[in-house]
């Protein structure tokens, strides 16, 4: 804001939402809400000052009116304006670093061994909650989902929000199975615990699919 005093509204919000979308992404797994609506507050201020400097002679009421409105409950977004490169107008708002969810780290449980078929399920179970938690594990799981039909592998039910799902690998990593796409199926968290329990088998879904004993 130093730098762009003189920017136009849009300019200054295009510069300063990488800014504010990467510093909170970043901190998201350690920063509590406090933290970043504490973040919120310190920009709001210094935006208040930024536009009272280029008014000095306007009302408060009227600088609120040009630079800020209403937007799903907050009465103070800051808004502005860009000019596309096909020439339209497009509105733009500050990033707020408090949108961002927290996402606490789970701790790995100490006696936890990733080559100890014991713990296959644990691990199975830490993969998919990293996978849900970026871009390019979400797309792998939205191919599985339909490679099945959004089926589970093994009960042929529904594999919903509600349901819950597990990442089940064919050949598990304690034998040397991969984590690609191709060595991997969706199942209910309950099938799941019966693949590892009773040693099943799972197949790729295809037009006919089978679960017999290993």
């Amino acid at each position: 804001m130093k730098r762009h005093k003189q920017a136009l509204t849009g300019n200054l919000i295009m510069q300063l939402n990488p800014v504010m979308r990467g510093w909170a992404q970043y901190h998201q797994h350690g920063a509590s809400k406090r933290t970043f609506a504490k973040v919120d507050h310190q920009v709001f201020t210094l935006l208040w000052q930024w536009a009272r400097r280029r008014h000095p002679r306007k009302s408060r009421h009227w600088i609120r009116d040009k630079y800020f409105r209403t937007e799903d409950g907050n009465n103070w977004v800051f808004f502005g304006h860009v000019r596309r490169p096909n020439g339209t107008q497009q509105d733009v708002r500050l990033f707020r670093a408090s949108s961002v969810p927290i996402r606490r780290h789970t701790k790995i449980k100490g006696e936890a061994n990733p080559y100890d078929p014991q713990w296959e399920p644990y691990c199975e179970a830490r993969l998919g909650i990293r996978m849900a938690h970026n871009l390019r594990g979400r797309r792998h799981l939205i191919r599985l989902w339909k490679e099945q039909d959004g089926l589970c592998a093994v009960c042929q039910q529904r594999i919903t929000q509600l349901t819950g799902w597990h990442s089940h690998h064919l050949v598990w990593r304690t034998h040397g199975g991969s984590d690609r796409t191709e060595n991997r199926v969706l199942l209910h968290p309950n099938c799941h615990a019966q693949v590892h329990s009773q040693g099943l088998t799972v197949v790729k879904p295809r037009p006919s699919q089978g679960v017999g004993k290993a």
